[in-house]
């Protein structure tokens, strides 16, 4: 099979919708091992310096979207220990006495001190690390608990799209991995489903709702950027709470992204108001090339979100178009192609997307 392709970029922070699935598409993820894995992925996030912004877990797949920092990122000796800590919170005795070589090389300033921190940095802020190392972790606890099943767990490596890191792309993005459950059938509302970022956003997980305001502290609307600018101490013209204002940019991005999710005023499943199942609607997208509220069409399986490759404006998806030619050897001009079936926002993805779009 042909290796996948995937998107490396050389800016400071950049975003990825991440996505793999359980060999064969079975349905081996129950309520233990999603909890299981839900726990992982925050731990491995936390070891690799990465963020998680929201995430999905379902039964035979996971979705994650996840922002990276420059693969060069400095990283402190106290953090590194705290970070091999992360990931060996209950450590065997070789993983004790390996901490202990490492704490002692890192404060002594030995010639094993620069090989050790090598050989951590190397697994941290990059998403390929990030997948590997969650799959493999989570590959032998399931292993070790389901009878000492033999054999892979996953299909193939992992997909992935680049996201523009800001606005209507990513917003959007988010809202699609959190309606998983939806489209599943499994709730009506992704809050009241456990193992979905939002969810875990609305329960009160402070990580989870930093992921929250990561995405929405772009819009316009929310008054994110402004939020308790004019709460301040007279006296050192310091603000007074910021505890405050972290409440107010809180508020702001459940309330957008809850609007985003479920439309504003009306019924996510109604058209020219009627009622629409999502049988009818991907008839609607694919045979009619019809346009229908957005989120009614976020509530259809939509491959720009998953083979989209690249996801953002029109001209931020021109600026990644030609390294994706160059990887793939074509010699045809890309240029990117504009979304549809939806009123978008000037929303587009590198890929043509030459199967079925919708369903």
């Amino acid at each position: 099979m042909r290796r996948i392709r995937r998107m490396k970029c050389a800016e400071s922070a950049v975003i990825h919708h991440a996505m793999s699935r359980v060999v064969g598409g079975e349905m081996l993820l129950g309520k233990r091992e999603k909890e299981v894995l839900r726990k992982m992925l925050w731990q491995v996030a936390d070891f690799c310096g990465v963020e998680v912004l929201t995430y999905s877990i379902m039964t035979n797949h996971f979705h994650v979207l996840v922002r990276v920092p420059e693969k060069d990122r400095a990283v402190s000796d106290v953090e590194l220990l705290r970070r091999f800590k992360v990931l060996y919170p209950k450590p065997t005795k070789y993983q004790t006495a390996s901490f202990a070589r490492l704490e002692t090389a890192l404060r002594e300033g030995t010639e094993d001190a620069e090989k050790f921190r090598a050989q951590l940095l190397a697994r941290m802020h990059d998403l390929s690390e990030f997948m590997k190392t969650l799959k493999q972790r989570f590959s032998i606890w399931y292993n070790r608990n389901h009878g000492n099943r033999m054999g892979t767990l996953w299909m193939d490596r992992f997909k992935s799209v680049l996201v523009q890191g800001e606005g209507n792309p990513l917003q959007t993005m988010a809202a699609y991995i959190d309606l998983n459950p939806v489209r599943a059938g499994l709730v009506e509302d992704p809050k009241d489903y456990r193992w979905c970022g939002y969810a875990e956003a609305v329960a009160g997980n402070q990580k989870a709702q930093r992921g929250l305001e990561v995405i929405w502290s772009t819009y316009a609307g929310s008054g994110m950027r402004d939020a308790g600018s004019g709460i301040r101490d007279a006296g050192s013209g310091r603000r007074a709470s910021d505890k405050l204002m972290q409440a107010a940019s809180l508020k702001s991005a459940l309330s957008a992204h809850r609007s985003l999710i479920f439309g504003k005023g009306a019924s996510p499943w109604t058209h020219k108001g009627k009622l629409i199942d999502r049988k009818t609607a991907e008839k609607v997208l694919n045979e009619q090339k019809g346009e229908l509220p957005l989120s009614v069409v976020l509530r259809c399986r939509v491959r720009y979100f998953t083979d989209g490759v690249v996801l953002g404006s029109a001209e931020f998806v021109r600026s990644y178009a030609a390294q994706w030619q160059a990887g793939r050897g074509c010699r045809e001009a890309v240029q990117g192609t504009a979304a549809r079936g939806a009123p978008w926002g000037n929303l587009a993805v590198v890929n043509k997307m030459r199967r079925t779009v919708f369903g």
